[in-house]
């Protein structure tokens, strides 16, 4: 009986500790070792309203991958998106949670001997394009170094989505 109460207790404990700290991850070679790390967010300064600085960072399961945050965010979703530049590492989607309105950017990241850089410019999108299952970025299947990007934008009084091939190399 004492071991039950105890294992109770214990996974109790642990999962009010998971719920505290507030992770999302995804796995992946980011690196392009060809070993899988994986990519898990934390989040500092931010309330339920989204009050404070509201910062995300990005850490990797391996410490020789630099860390780094973006701003304003409340935690998100970690996408690995695949080698979309042929540079034999995947490369990392972060769709960021806000308190407030369906309009965010996508953000596209690609790691570099320099640290994160973004692949390309932050993709505007709205929860619609969401819904409709309309992801922001995948390769052009018809052009090699080419992605298709699919934004939201506010045009003629409602949320149009639109998708255009983008060279990346």
């Amino acid at each position: 009986m004492k071991t039950l109460i105890t294992a109770t207790a214990f996974f109790c404990w642990s999962f009010c500790i998971a719920q505290e700290v507030n992770e999302n991850r995804t796995s992946g070679d980011f690196n392009g070792d060809g070993t899988k790390e994986y990519a898990f967010t934390k989040v500092t300064d931010c309330g339920d309203e989204c009050e404070g600085k509201c910062e995300t960072t990005i850490n990797f399961s391996d410490k020789q991958i630099k860390e780094f945050t973006i701003s304003p965010s409340n935690n998100g979703a970690l996408y690995n998106l695949g080698d979309l530049n042929g540079d034999g590492k995947d490369e990392l989607g972060f769709y960021p949670g806000w308190c407030t309105s369906c309009w965010h950017p996508f953000y596209v990241y690609t790691l570099t001997k320099e640290g994160w850089k973004p692949l390309v410019d932050p993709i505007l999108t709205h929860c619609n394009q969401w819904e409709e299952n309309q992801f922001p970025i995948k390769k052009d299947p018809e052009k090699k170094g080419y992605v298709m990007i699919t934004s939201s934008q506010w045009k003629d009084d409602d949320i149009k989505i639109s998708t255009k091939s983008v060279r990346v190399n």
